[in-house]
C-alpha cells in the first residue's frame, strides 16, 4: 500500500511516517515545514519506501503531485491551536479550509480509495454533555473549531457524491514524543514540561479544575492504521448497524472519537508530571504552579466515548493517560536536557 502523509514532518505525522515506513508501506511526506521540523523525520530518509516532499498544501498542483498513485492519504497538515486561530483566523482558514479541499480534490481526481483526516475534539464546542458522543455537538467556540467542522461537511459530502471514502479522526488532546514545546502556542504537556525540567513554574489557566481527555500519541497511531486498513466492506456494514441504533435525526457520517476515554484535570496533570519527572531530579518536586486567568476559545470538559471507533474500527487503546505521561516525561528528560 502506497500512503501519502501530509504534515509528516510535524508531531503525530512524523510519528505516522516511523511507523508505516517501517511496517513496510511506501510512504510520501509532504509537509512546509512551518510547525514540523526536518529532524523529526530524518531517520526516515535512508528507507527507500520514504520519499520526503517540501511543499504547502495551499498549493493545489502539488497537491495533485503528491497523491499520485496513493491508496490512502493521512490528512495531518494543519495550522492547529485555538489561541492562534483567534490572533490569526484568515491564516487558520486558508490552511485547514483551502488546503483541506485542495488535498480532497485531488485525492478524488487521482483516484484515491480513502481519505482519513485528521479532525478535531473542538468541534463539539459548547456542548456541554459528557462524555462527548460523535453525533451531538455545540456551536464553535473558536475559529479553529470552525475549520475543522469545515472539513468535516466537506469530506462528508465528497463521500456522498463522489464516492471516495473519508474517515475523519477527532482527536482529543494528543500529547508524546515529538510535540514540540517550543513557541507562543506550545501545547500544554510539552510547555509544562519544558518548564519543570528548567526548574520554572508553569502557569495553569483558571483554578485547575478544567479537565480534558489527554491521548497518548501511539494510539493516535493506532487510530489511523485501523481507519487506513480496515476493508470498505467491513467500513459500511459496521457503520450501517451502529447508525441505525442512533437516533432519527442524528448525522451518519464517518467520524470517530480518538482518545482514551478518561478525564484528568489540569491540577492532576500538572502533579503527574512533576512526580514522572522529579524521578530524575528530586528537586523538581518543590516546583509549584502559577495560576492565571483562563484563556479565551476554552471549553471547561472534554472527555470522549469511544464506542463508535471500538465498534466500528476495533480500537481498542492501549495506553491511559497515566501510562503516556510516565512515556512523554521519560522522552522529554533524554531530548529536551
Amino acid at each position: 500500500m502506497k500512503i501519502t502523509i501530509t504534515g509528516g514532518a510535524g508531531f503525530i505525522g512524523s510519528n505516522l511516517c516511523e511507523y508505516f515506513v517501517k511496517k513496510g508501506f511506501e510512504v510520501v511526506c509532504l509537509d512546509n515545514l512551518s510547525t514540523g521540523f526536518l529532524h523529526n523525520i530524518q531517520p526516515l530518509m535512508e528507507y527507500a519506501n520514504f520519499n520526503f516532499i517540501e511543499g504547502d498544501i495551499r498549493e493545489f498542483d502539488l497537491c495533485k503531485d503528491v497523491v499520485k498513485g496513493s491508496d490512502v492519504v493521512l490528512h495531518e497538515a494543519a495550522l492547529g491551536s485555538v489561541p492562534r486561530s483567534i490572533k490569526d483566523p484568515m491564516n487558520t482558514n486558508a490552511n485547514n479550509v483551502d488546503g483541506f479541499l485542495n488535498m480532497l480534490v485531488a485525492s478524488r481526481d487521482a483516484g484515491v480509495k480513502r481519505f482519513v483526516y485528521a479532525a478535531s475534539s473542538s468541534t463539539y464546542g459548547d456542548s456541554k454533555e459528557l462524555p462527548k458522543r460523535e453525533h451531538i455537538i455545540g456551536r464553535p467556540l473558536s475559529p479553529y473549531a470552525i475549520t475543522k467542522y469545515v472539513n468535516e461537511l466537506y469530506a462528508n459530502v465528497f463521500s456522498n457524491l463522489y464516492g471516495i471514502e473519508t474517515i475523519g479522526l477527532r482527536y482529543f488532546n494528543v500529547f508524546g514524543r515529538r510535540q514540540d514545546p517550543n513557541g507562543a502556542y506550545a501545547a500544554v504537556i510539552p510547555l509544562w514540561v519544558k518548564a519543570l525540567i528548567r526548574h520554572e513554574s508553569p502557569y495553569i489557566n483558571g483554578d485547575g479544575s478544567y479537565s480534558r481527555d489527554f491521548t497518548y500519541i501511539d494510539n493516535v497511531v493506532l487510530a489511523n492504521e485501523l481507519a487506513a486498513t480496515i476493508s470498505s466492506e467491513q467500513l459500511q456494514t459496521r457503520v450501517a448497524l451502529f447508525n441505525s441504533q442512533l437516533p432519527e435525526n442524528a448525522p451518519r457520517d464517518f467520524v470517530f472519537n480518538v482518545a482514551y476515554g478518561g478525564n484528568t484535570t489540569l491540577n492532576e496533570l500538572f502533579h503527574c508530571l512533576r512526580n514522572n519527572l522529579s524521578r530524575f531530579d528530586k528537586s523538581i518536586q518543590k516546583i509549584e504552579p502559577i495560576y492565571r486567568e483562563n484563556r479565551a476559545g476554552d471549553i471547561p470538559h472534554s472527555q470522549a466515548s469511544i464506542e463508535k471507533a471500538r465498534t466500528i474500527l476495533g480500537y481498542n487503546p492501549n495506553y491511559d493517560a497515566l501510562a503516556g505521561f510516565e512515556h512523554a516525561c521519560e522522552w522529554y528528560w533524554n531530548n529536551l536536557k
